[in-house]
């Protein structure tokens, strides 16, 4: 019995975390053959398909990645993998036996779901010599992999940064003019996927005339108690020195009274 390893093309096939994907190729016109699935990530075989026999099986690999998660269509021989995760990317294969047939293995690629970024306000500068205030900004992203991350105004790419490793957390910075009327927006991309946060500025940058946003509360306050404490003060030195000029002209009318006697 000649074995045939269908490895003419490899069709790319990019999908997102949680779908499902079917490694899709029709083999309703042959008869009498087995067909079998095997991943080669693992060198593991994952179906069998004995058509004589009228069996269907799939099968699981040592660590469990396939369980419950693989489908055949009786019809057209497809393996269908459902909520699909990173762990089940790689390679798959068909094996025919009893015949020569050329057809396709698949690469499969899995890409992680991506979360909407995070504009966050880093710090706000004012200049002592204008009353424009420069906002730093930072977007950032976690736990994500084989990604992207941009900074746009507008259409214009400003900056961005990329990281191919797994679970690894992203900061992108940006530095922009509280009275910037342009459009700003953080976008985070893998091949199949894009997720985008645009900036509203008024919410994250605030002008210096502005004291409440300014001036932290701890400030503000500490500010009011010594404005009190400067009135305050102010108002005891006014009546001690009216006071102090009521006693002097008293002193003076009785030493006036004092002085002078009738004849």
């Amino acid at each position: 019995m000649s074995v045939v390893y269908i490895l003419t093309v490899y069709k790319e096939i990019s999908v997102t975390e949680g779908d499902s994907v079917t490694l899709n190729i029709n083999l309703t016109e042959i008869s009498e053959n087995d067909i079998l699935w095997e991943c080669e990530t693992e060198t593991a075989l994952i179906a069998h398909i004995n058509r004589a026999a009228g069996h269907f099986s799939t099968f699981d690999v040592l660590d469990g990645r396939f369980r419950d998660r693989l489908k055949l269509d009786n019809q057209t021989r497809s393996l269908t993998i459902t909520n699909i995760r990173t762990k089940h990317a790689g390679d798959y294969k068909l094996k025919i036996t009893g015949g020569k047939l050329s057809s396709k293995a698949f690469r499969v690629s899995v890409y992680a779901r991506l979360l909407v970024p995070v504009i966050s306000s880093n710090s706000s500068k004012c200049s002592s010599s204008s009353s424009q205030q420069n906002c730093s900004l930072v977007c950032s992203v976690f736990n994500v992999g084989h990604v992207t991350l941009s900074w746009f105004k507008g259409n214009s790419l400003l900056s961005s940064i990329s990281v191919s490793d797994l679970s690894i957390s992203l900061s992108l910075p940006l530095e922009v003019e509280y009275q910037n009327q342009n459009s700003y927006c953080c976008v985070l991309n893998n091949p199949i996927s894009k997720q985008t946060q645009h900036l509203d500025i008024t919410q994250l940058c605030h002008t210096c005339s502005d004291s409440v946003h300014c001036c932290g509360s701890t400030e503000a306050v500490i500010r009011l108690v010594l404005s009190a404490l400067v009135g305050v003060a102010a108002v005891v030195l006014l009546v001690y020195d009216i006071r102090s000029r009521r006693a002097e002209q008293d002193r003076a009318q009785i030493h006036s009274s004092g002085g002078s006697f009738p004849p």
